[in-house]
């Protein structure tokens, strides 16, 4: 191996400074109160990303006419994790802190300097994730613990009929205190990763077009000796945008297909197969029995 080869593969060396990389698609209003409310979550100046996947609707050009707002388009419709990952690698050695989040969140205040000193409290912390409300005041169990095959099941035959099972409430950590502590996985919607955690397993998974790269990226931390930490002091509500609003169907399957993807990947192997039929078998069968709900008749 030459000497440039090892200085090309040589880890990067990360400066202190903050980014906030957001994916947008056709967001409307909700950009302008991501990025409002985002001025009083931080005494930090941070520059901001919007990883275009092909919005309709002008609202990230718009965006980025602000300050310290760059657009950076995907040049098509990428996916959640992809266009995360091309946001990220926009930005420069200087930051070392970045945040991931959906545009249709809103930051209360001083909640993105509570996630940043909590990292200064976990120096394995990889991924930190505050406490999410809807918009009607309720949390949204956003730490969970990674779905075993056990608890997958459970959840995905009896979540939407039986949502207070005993597989659900673990696997949402429901009856866990809302206390600062580790995680299996902490939501997509809005995480503070340490850059140097989120280089060292390569970010999202780019094959997952939506759903579950964050589990999956929870889970590839975890392995890779970080920590997923939940944070509840820290607050932001998930007010839902436009851009899924009218694609149910769609969403439904990508779901479905990334579930599959997830759980086989940790089943690989001839001596798996039987299982991994099953999953596929069982996972079609629940999309075809969601879907019937998403079809309803006109008039």
């Amino acid at each position: 191996m030459t000497s440039s080869s090892a200085q090309r593969r040589k880890p990067a060396t990360y400066g202190d400074d903050i980014a906030v990389v957001t994916v947008t698609y056709s967001p409307g209003e909700t950009i302008d109160r991501f990025l409002d409310t985002l001025v009083a979550a931080t005494e930090r100046t941070p520059k901001v990303v919007l990883a275009d996947n092909g919005s309709t609707d002008g609202a990230p050009e718009r965006a980025a006419e602000r300050p310290n707002v760059e657009l950076a388009p995907t040049g098509g419709n990428l996916g959640y994790g992809r266009a995360a990952n091309h946001g990220v690698a926009r930005l420069g050695n200087e930051v070392g802190w970045v945040v991931v989040a959906n545009p249709d969140l809103e930051w209360t205040p001083g909640s993105l300097d509570v996630l940043l000193a909590a990292a200064e409290r976990w120096p394995r912390g990889g991924a930190f994730g505050p406490l999410i409300r809807e918009p009607g005041g309720e949390v949204y169990p956003s730490a969970r613990l990674l779905p075993s095959l056990g608890r997958g099941v459970g959840h995905a035959v009896l979540g939407k009929v039986w949502s207070d099972n005993p597989w659900s409430r673990a696997y949402r950590q429901s009856d866990t205190a809302v206390v600062e502590r580790t995680a299996g996985w902490l939501s997509g919607s809005c995480q503070l990763f340490r850059r140097e955690a989120f280089d060292s397993v390569g970010g999202f998974d780019p094959r997952y077009f939506m759903y579950f790269e964050d589990v999956d990226l929870g889970d590839r931390l975890a392995r890779a000796g970080w920590l997923n930490v939940y944070v509840p002091s820290a607050e932001v509500m998930h007010v839902g945008g436009a851009s899924t609003s009218t694609a149910s169907e769609r969403m439904l399957a990508a779901h479905h297909r990334s579930a599959y993807r997830y759980l086989s990947d940790r089943h690989q192997g001839p001596l798996w197969a039987p299982l991994r039929f099953a999953l596929r078998t069982g996972l079609n069968a629940r999309y075809r029995w969601e879907l019937r709900g998403t079809r309803r008749p006109e008039g």
